[in-house]
């Protein structure tokens, strides 16, 4: 008997394309998506759903602060946006070749 092969799980986003928020507290915000994590089917969309991590400080003499990141989104709560005709759509459409 085989063992079971790893198979990574396909996003239908890629980094750079433009989305729109379907779901949770930034439903119907749009922006870019910057990173993917296939295994977790989650991505990481630009100034979308930030979160605030505190630091201590380090030394002695140094001040605290307040950072402010985006947190992974899962893939299923995002549709592809088209910025031309403002038209979210949960498919790539791909373009065909133009005959000659």
């Amino acid at each position: 008997m085989m063992g079971k092969k790893n198979k990574k799980n396909k996003l239908h986003i890629t980094v750079g394309d433009t989305v729109k928020i379907i779901t949770g507290d930034n439903k119907g915000q749009v922006g870019k998506v910057l990173k993917t994590f296939s295994s977790t089917m989650q991505v990481i969309v630009q100034d979308i759903n930030m979160k605030t991590k505190h630091i201590r400080p380090q030394q002695e003499g140094e001040t605290g602060q307040i950072i402010r990141k985006e947190a992974p989104i899962h893939s299923s709560n995002v549709m592809l946006y088209d910025v031309n005709t403002n038209l979210a759509s949960r498919y790539r459409k791909k373009s065909k070749p133009a005959k000659i």
